[in-house]
Order: C-alpha cells, then structure tokens, then sequence
C-alpha cells in the first residue's frame, strides 16, 4: 500500500473525533485497501456556491465530523470574530452532529451562532437570517440526494445562498485550516452558542400566511413530505392561513434518513410520487402536493377530467404563480427565472408591464436579479423549473430563497379560488396558452462516466453549431461561456429556432451528465389539447436530433 495514503489516512485519524469514521478508516488499513482510500484522499469535496455535499464517510473526498469543522473554520475566517451566524440542519444521518460542530468552532472563533431548535425546511433557516439580523447561515442538507449523502449550505446576510466571490474566499480558508484537533471548541454548557426556540418557527409562518393566498380555502389536499422535515412545518402553515390540514402519506410522514419507499428521495423522480398519487385518487384530492426532503421545493399534481392526476412541471407551476403574483401586487415589479426555464414568463411580465430578468442557473442568481439598484430591484417572484419557487407581495419576498412552503401555501389559495369559481389550474394553463401561446418544454439528460465525454461533445458543439434541430432551423447560436445578455460566464451553449423554440445545453453543476432544455411554443387558434399534441410531438422530434447530435446514450 502507498506510504503516501497510509500517513494521510493516519493524519486523518489523529484528528478524527468521530468514532465511526475513525474506525471506518481503520478496517481500511488494516484490510490494506488501497482503492477504497485513494477514492477518499486522493481528492477532497470542493467548497463552491452551492457549499459542500457528498457522500458520508472517512476522509477529505466525504462528508464528516473533520470535513464539516473545516468549513466552519473557513466561514469562521472569512467573516471575523463577533459575527453572527444561525445554523440550521435536516433529519438525515448526522445533521444534528454537523450542526452542533459547526457551532462549536465558530463560537470558539469568537463569533456568535444561533442553532435552529430542531430538524427544519431550509427556507425557515434563509427566512432566519434576515429575520435575526444575522451576518451569515448554514444549513446541514443534503436536498434530494440519496441516503448516504450530506452537505453544507451557507447564505449571507442578505438571506441568500453566496455567489463569487465569497465561495472561494472560504474555499481558500478552509484550505488554510489546521487540524481540527487544534481548532478552540465553544460549549453549549458555556452557554457559548443560543439555541433557538420555536418562536422563529412562529415568525416564519406569520410571514409566509401574509403571501398572496386570496380568500377561497374549500380544499382537499393529498401530501407528501418524502420522508424529510417539511411535514409538520407545512401542516402548520395551512392551518394557520385557514386551510383544512391536508391528508399526508402515512408512509412518508415522518422524517426517516433512509427514505425507505422511494428510489431517489426527489419529487422529479420516477415512483417518488406513486403513493401521494394513490392517496389523492382514494381521498379525491383536488390538490396533490409535495415537497423534497428539507423542503425548499414544491411539486404539484392536478386531477384530470377524465379522472387520475397530471404532475406539473416547473415551468408550468412557475407561469401560474408568477402571473398570481403579479395580479396580486402593485408598483414597479420585478420577476425572474433562469436560462434554462421557460419564456413565457418574460411574456407574461410584459403583458403586464412588470419588470423581468433571466439570470444563471440557480436561485442564488435569481435573488441577485435587479441587485444593481441597491433596493433589491422590486423582486417579487423567482422560479426555476426545477421545482423552487420564491413567492412575494408588495412587501417583497419573506424568503429569499426558493421555498417549497410558501409555495405550497399559494399553489393551494390559487387552487382553492380556482374550485370556487367551477375551474381548475388545468383551466388557469389553457388561458395563458390561448393568450401567450402554448410554452411546452422538457428535457435531455445525458449522463457519463467519464466526465470528459461531455467537454467533447460541448467543444464539438462548438466547433460545429447545429444548422438544424427537430425540422426548425437554429437562428442564432450563443455561447454562455463568453457571456450573454449581461450574464456572467458559465459552460452552456443556447440555440434559438424559428417559431421561438429554445435549447439550452449544459453540464450539471452537482452529477456527471450533459443537461439539454428545450421549449417549443405553438400557437393555439383551435383547441388547446391539439397544441398540446403538436408540442409533444415537436419536443420529441428535437430530442432525436439532440440525441444523435450529441452521440453520448441518453438517460
């Protein structure tokens, strides 16, 4: 075995205060496993905008005890001693641990900390730092990852995620960090961090039931917390505003790390949906709602004439609300979505002579949307499509960032208006399709082994732009790398077609594989069910070409 790895693993080891990982590591070296220790030293988990996240175990390329009290030493760094910062975390396998470690260095770096009172939606964390006046926030999450995973979030004072170049100033302090072992300790015994009570949760709820809800609440609602921490948060929330608590998935209540009845704990995916779908059919939901497992998204299923349930995607859930918002709101507005979501919001803000803004992928970007004017820019709604909504009102957005509560909550008061006036969202969809035309989209997911195959196929791309995809011609071919309409820099490749189709082509930021989103829009002179036909059909089509442009396999 290389000398090199055993004294990196035994470095490792003298700092460890885990005794899982520690003896982890040292069934590894005295079981001589080489493979197993260069894939946890011979790379080390990256601090960036979206923080650190990884599978758990021992060493630098893992998520850990050592792993997560170097980041706090960096944050700690970056900020100065006296800041203060609030922690929160979710249910999964050692999230609580992080958290209480995470307090423990930045009070034994003479900063303040305030740790969230139990397992909590992260939007109740962002919502806490601008609430609490705080300097910066962590929440230990991992998302939608499988089980195995972790990681760590930080957000600024402004309550949003960070942005360069924060990212690597932290990034370069963590590096600079010794070890662990030496760091000064806090002590909730001292007392040296606040551990918060459940009156911040009691301040998230009066500012989330302040949202554009309207004033219908007849509802019947079917949910699914997906085995995360949004569950009572939720129910809470649409009592509070008046709603009928809805009916959850017994199975997927509780808050469980394992997530034992779902594939990938993630909305999107196959089968995630299946029981929440089965229980709306056998209570007759009008609405069928979940959120991931820490619950900043929010996924929406409507009944079907002729009976069963359509999940919406996120773009058609982000034109619904946007359009609410601005029908809810006055002065000058600001919305915003991202590159890779639909148009037809941009379509919908000029209708109504709001302001709009497209920003980089990720919600961090949209929260900077309209920065410049130093007022927040009027920002009053945010999507992604991939499920996260930030939902405002003329006060502005209580969270600032995305929020699987708050949107659920409007989902339901838009829904419930909808029912009382003998209409349904599916309704709501048609008439922006008969007014804006139909914006339909999908995706393309390519993923890899090796992650040089997609930088071939993106310097492929570029080398040679498609002159034609699905039967419409490419009119004009971007390359986002080089920046365009003001946005910074990032690896991706936009065609606009004739017709306004669009393709967006990306890597991910968080899986190897090759992202591509496509949007068709047809315009609706008869029925909208025949638009919608032939937007199917014009997807697909872009998506062979796609699939044979790029010659990778697809997903």
């Amino acid at each position: 075995m290389s000398s090199d790895l055993v004294r990196l693993a035994q470095a490792w080891l003298a700092q460890d205060p885990d005794p899982e990982t520690r003896a982890e590591l040292e069934a590894l070296l005295s079981g001589g496993d080489e493979a197993a220790l260069r894939d946890r030293f011979q790379a080390k988990l990256e601090f960036g905008t979206a923080g650190l996240r990884g599978e758990l175990g021992a060493g630098p390329n893992r998520m850990n005890r050592v792993t997560v009290m170097r980041a706090a030493a960096g944050l700690a760094a970056v900020l100065g001693p006296g800041r203060h910062v609030v922690i929160g975390y979710d249910a999964r396998h050692n999230s609580d641990v992080f958290a209480r470690d995470t307090a423990a260095v930045l009070t034994g770096a003479g900063l303040q900390a305030s740790l969230l009172p139990a397992p909590l939606p992260t939007p109740v964390l962002a919502f806490a730092v601008r609430h609490l006046g705080a300097d910066a926030g962590v929440t230990v999450t991992a998302s939608h990852n499988p089980p195995r995973d972790n990681g760590y979030k930080v957000y600024w004072g402004d309550g949003s995620q960070i942005v360069p170049p924060v990212d690597a100033e932290i990034s370069a302090a963590i590096d600079a960090a010794g070890p662990v072992s030496e760091l000064p300790l806090g002590s909730p015994e001292d007392p040296s961090w606040t551990d918060l009570g459940q009156e911040i949760v009691a301040a998230y709820l009066d500012a989330v039931t302040l949202l554009p809800l309207g004033d219908a609440r007849d509802l019947r609602v079917a949910y699914t917390p997906l085995h995360g921490v949004g569950g009572v948060t939720l129910t809470s929330a649409f009592l509070a505003a008046g709603f009928e608590g809805p009916v959850t998935v017994e199975a997927q209540a509780d808050p469980d790390p394992d997530f034992p009845t779902v594939a990938f704990p993630n909305p999107e995916e196959p089968g995630a949906m299946d029981l929440a779908l089965e229980l709306a059919g056998r209570i007759g939901a009008d609405l069928v709602l979940a959120n991931d497992p820490d619950a900043d998204r929010c996924a929406v299923g409507v009944p079907l004439p002729g009976g069963g349930y359509r999940m919406l995607t996120g773009d058609e859930v982000g034109a619904l609300l946007g359009e609410h918002v601005i029908r809810q709101t006055s002065g000058d507005r600001l919305v915003a979505t991202t590159i890779v979501s639909s148009s037809l919001l941009g379509k919908i803000a000029a209708d109504y002579g709001v302001r709009y803004a497209e920003t980089l992928t990720g919600f961090k970007w949209i929260m900077k949307a309209g920065s410049e004017r130093g007022d927040g820019g009027g920002l009053v709604f945010g999507y992604e499509e991939a499920l996260g909504y930030s939902v405002g009102s003329d006060g502005g957005l209580p969270v600032h960032d995305k929020d699987g509560i708050g949107a659920a909550l409007t989902v339901a008061g838009l829904a419930a208006g909808a029912r009382r006036d003998g209409r349904t969202l599916l309704d709501l969809l048609d008439d922006q399709a008969r007014r804006y035309g139909l914006h339909a989209t999908s995706q393309l997911s390519v993923r890899v082994s090796d992650l040089s195959l997609i930088a071939g196929a993106m310097a492929r791309l570029r080398a040679t732009p498609p002159a034609e995809l699905g039967g419409r011609k490419v009119e004009s071919a971007e390359d986002l790398n080089l920046g365009a309409g003001g946005l910074p820099p990032t690896d991706g490749l936009r065609y606009l077609l004739t017709g306004g189709a669009r393709v967006v082509v990306r890597p991910s930021g968080t899986e190897p594989k090759l992202k591509c989103y496509l949007e068709v829009v047809v315009p609706v002179t008869g029925e909208v069910a025949g638009a919608r036909a032939r937007a199917a059909e014009d997807l697909s089509a872009l998506k062979l070409d796609l699939a044979a442009l790029l010659d990778l396999g697809s997903a």
